[in-house]
């Protein structure tokens, strides 16, 4: 049982600079020996150079909206950031002033899962915190003020959350959109001249050599676990940097599909006969069971915090985890409180029952992307390898796992593609006119340079 706590607080940022410097020479090995990234790359890093000069030289105020597929994309970008873009600047005979850095934008609730100790890292670097469940007066207060006064330009993650996917984009969020066309009215109102830009980083991981033998022990693991085989399958012989044969390729292919069938079953009869939802029929292409079970899951959480069920299914996680973390962090409890020992009793069950509607939650949020012919489409081994550890986090969940840390597969390397700014000057006369389609166009843009920067990273590899 968890126990009820006081309200969460703003973390304020407060960038330190030698926390900078040691976190900058830290990361290479920290990124390389506990992630087994060894290499990053950028494409066109020349856009994103002319963008860091003009803010240092107070023309621009920018900032650099990134894919999200992996928790990891903020050290992966903040090694692009703090060293590969200098050297590439200094090459060009183009020195950028340092410290070469961003304020970010994060879920608060990271601190909750990640700890305290990554609370503060966060902050010292200059991340400052948003609730995106609830109008956070607050969180938006310091993201406008670092927008238009931070020492460094912003950075965030237009699909307001990691979706486990290299090649698939979520819908995005409109609050990048928004920021910009604050941006811009704050400046005007602090009669600053300045443009406002947004820039599109896409980002994707390749491994150095296919792991196809270690995704078949994944898998083969992944298949007792699951309750789908009582003990494990004949090996393949599979062979890591080794192509896998069109019959090899259809048998991996055969047994992936197969465990997400039995998992997407065993879930159906989960909802139905314990939570009394109704899903889709099991005769039901996967591409209609799938969103039928995502929505049973949800509607349990959503009914037990008497939330409506309502919206996108990522706004619809949001409002969930918001009403949870309104019963387990109080606004009427404070840290020198001292409850009776009854009332502090309910105070806990009640937390510790939101706790556990929130898992409905969580297990929706690791599959809001899944398409169900990821896959199939292009059978990559960074594909294989994504929809087997989404199915991996899962079975961990069912587990009760709480280290979800994935299994190492094989070493990467990170190919990052900066896209020409948007620039808010070029739809500032439609949003005077209508300012929700003004955000609506600028972040359909946005959406389709992402698209196009992982597309070119597919044809440069």
């Amino acid at each position: 049982m968890i126990e009820v706590q006081p309200p969460l607080k703003f973390i304020p940022p407060a960038f330190n600079p030698l926390v900078w410097h040691s976190s900058r020479s830290l990361l290479p090995l920290w990124l390389h020996y506990r992630q087994g990234i060894t290499e990053v790359r950028v494409d066109n890093g020349t856009e994103l150079i002319e963008l860091y000069q003009q803010f240092q030289q107070g023309q621009t105020r920018f900032l650099l909206a990134f894919r999200h597929p992996s928790t990891v994309d903020p050290p992966c970008i903040s090694q692009l950031l703090w060293n590969l873009l200098p050297q590439i600047a200094q090459r060009q005979g183009k020195p950028l002033n340092f410290p070469v850095h961003t304020h970010f934008i994060y879920d608060r609730g990271i601190p909750l899962w990640a700890g305290k100790q990554v609370g503060w890292l966060i902050s010292q670097l200059g991340g400052t915190p948003i609730r995106r469940g609830s109008v956070d007066r607050q969180g938006l207060r310091s993201i406008r003020d670092l927008f238009v006064r931070g020492k460094f330009p912003l950075a965030a993650a237009p699909e307001g959350a990691t979706n486990g996917h290299n090649e698939i984009i979520s819908p995005l969020e409109p609050g990048i959109a928004q920021f910009g066309f604050w941006c811009w009215e704050d400046l005007q109102k602090a009669q600053i001249t300045a443009e406002v830009a947004i820039a599109p980083l896409g980002i994707q991981y390749h491994f150095w050599q296919a792991p196809w033998k270690s995704l078949e022990q994944l898998l083969s693991q992944l298949e007792v676990d699951s309750g789908f085989r009582q003990r494990p399958a004949a090996i393949m012989g599979l062979v890591n940097g080794v192509t896998l044969t069109p019959e090899q390729e259809q048998i991996f292919y055969e047994r992936l599909s197969q465990l997400a069938e039995y998992l997407l079953s065993l879930m159906e009869k989960f909802y139905s006969q314990f939570y009394q939802q109704t899903v889709a029929p099991e005769n039901e292409a996967l591409t209609s069971r799938l969103p039928a079970l995502l929505n049973a899951a949800l509607t349990v959480a959503e009914q037990a915090f008497g939330v409506q069920s309502k919206g996108h299914i990522s706004d619809r996680c949001r409002r969930v985890e918001q009403a949870g973390w309104e019963r387990i962090y109080r606004q009427d409890v404070s840290e020198s409180d001292s409850l009776a020992p009854a009332v502090r009793g309910l105070a806990n069950l009640i937390a510790s029952e939101a706790q556990l509607r929130l898992w409905h939650m969580r297990l929706v949020e690791n599959f809001t992307s899944v398409t169900g012919h990821y896959v199939a489409e292009q059978p990559t081994v960074e594909r294989f390898a994504d929809t087997l550890l989404l199915l991996w986090k899962m079975i961990a969940c069912l587990k009760g796992q709480t280290n979800l840390n994935p299994p190492f597969l094989g070493q990467k390397w990170v190919q990052f593609t900066v896209k020409p700014p948007l620039l808010i000057s070029h739809y500032w006369d439609d949003y005077q006119s209508n300012r929700r389609q003004a955000v609506s166009n600028l972040t359909q843009d946005l959406q389709t340079a992402l698209e196009q920067a992982i597309s070119r990273s597919r044809k440069s590899f």
